[in-house]
């Protein structure tokens, strides 16, 4: 209860609110009335940001009261929510917009390199260290530095953002001097900050320092109304992208993407559109474009009932298989459509190859070759 009022006073502090103001939501989210400056709102979202829905709304008017002061921000959301762009749409709003956006991901870095990505480092600091190198929140001075997926960061990094928030200020890797920036801190994760700090994952301190604004994203399946919006959004950029002329899509494929579960959030959608707008032949886009018949999404035929008993791993064996056929074999083709590199298919195209060989040869009596 201590924790969860400190949170409110905290935010309350920021928003600079009163309760007339602010309407709770199931999620939590500020409803209050728009500032009185001009909001870069469009028809269809918010600075680049696509929904009309209840819930991006609120997220909206939440950016557009907090883009303009220098508190912590604090994003929360499923993978593919559009956490990232939601980053860039604060930026954009703010008074910081004409100074550097700097975005890092600080799961897809090794922990022995994430620490001079942020910092930088000194000539000779370690070992391959043959020039100095400028760090992340260096280039960011006087703008925004977005550090995504902060929530796999090791402890001791944290430490070191920790510095950076209540001092502004951090030394190189392997140098004693400090520098001093100026920057605002958008962090983002997908997990529950909260429960890691219960277990010992998470530094208490860094999550209160970075929980001053929290923004909590919406998935897909909790945004329905904002489906189509996004669907015809993403082939108008398919079709300008890629020289298509794609008019859309039939009621019959609305309606199943309308009934799937989207756990890739946006992120998914946005590739089953692009998949979509490759294979299909100028028309609207079919059911049999969508390439989601195999997840159960696209007749009777192949429903939730046919799925039980059904592993993963033979799901995964059988879209890559109907992939390639799409596709007639091109791998190149096949791996942008499936959201995976191309080495990634080559390595499961083998692995499906030598699952099938031992049983061939071992009808003869044979081992299989080496």
């Amino acid at each position: 209860l201590k924790i969860q009022l400190n949170k409110y006073i905290r935010r309350m502090s920021v928003l600079n609110v009163n309760a007339s103001d602010y309407s709770g939501g199931a999620d939590g989210c500020f409803c209050g009335e728009l500032s009185d400056r001009n909001a870069p709102f469009s028809e269809i979202g918010y600075q680049g940001v696509i929904g009309k829905s209840l819930s991006m709304k609120q997220v909206f008017r939440l950016i557009d009261r907090v883009a303009d002061s220098d508190s912590t921000i604090l994003i929360n959301g499923e993978t593919g929510t559009g956490k990232g762009m939601v980053a860039k749409a604060i930026h954009k709003t703010s008074y910081r917009r004409s100074k550097p956006f700097v975005a890092i991901n600080c799961g897809a870095i090794p922990e022995n390199l994430l620490e001079s990505e942020l910092f930088g480092h000194v000539k000779g600091a370690f070992t391959g260290a043959t020039a100095a190198k400028t760090g992340k929140f260096e280039v960011a001075d006087g703008g925004t530095i977005f550090l995504d997926e902060i929530g796999d960061m090791s402890p001791d990094l944290q430490v070191k953002v920790l510095k950076v928030l209540e001092e502004r200020e951090f030394e190189p890797v392997g140098g004693c001097k400090c520098i001093k920036v100026d920057v605002r801190i958008i962090a983002a994760t997908h997990r529950d900050l909260e429960e890691e700090v219960q277990k010992g994952n998470f530094r208490e301190d860094l999550f209160y320092r970075l929980y001053v604004i929290p923004i909590q994203l919406p998935a897909l399946r909790e945004r329905q109304a904002d489906l189509p919006l996004l669907t015809h959004y993403f082939i108008e950029k398919m079709n300008k992208d890629k020289g298509t002329q794609i008019k859309g899509v039939t009621q019959h494929v609305m309606d199943l993407l309308m009934r799937h579960a989207w756990p890739g959030n946006v992120r998914e959608l946005m590739n089953t559109i692009e998949r979509a707008v490759l294979i299909s032949n100028g028309g609207p886009i079919g059911a049999r474009h969508l390439l989601l018949d195999s997840l159960g999404t696209d007749s009777p035929a192949v429903g939730e009932g046919a799925l039980v008993g059904t592993t993963v791993k033979d799901l995964e064996k059988r879209l890559i298989e109907q992939t390639l056929s799409h596709v007639n074999h091109n791998r190149t083709y096949a791996a942008k459509m499936l959201g995976i590199s191309i080495r990634t298919l080559r390595n499961k195209l083998k692995e499906y190859r030598e699952e099938e060989l031992p049983t061939q040869f071992s009808a003869g009596g044979r081992s299989c070759p080496g």
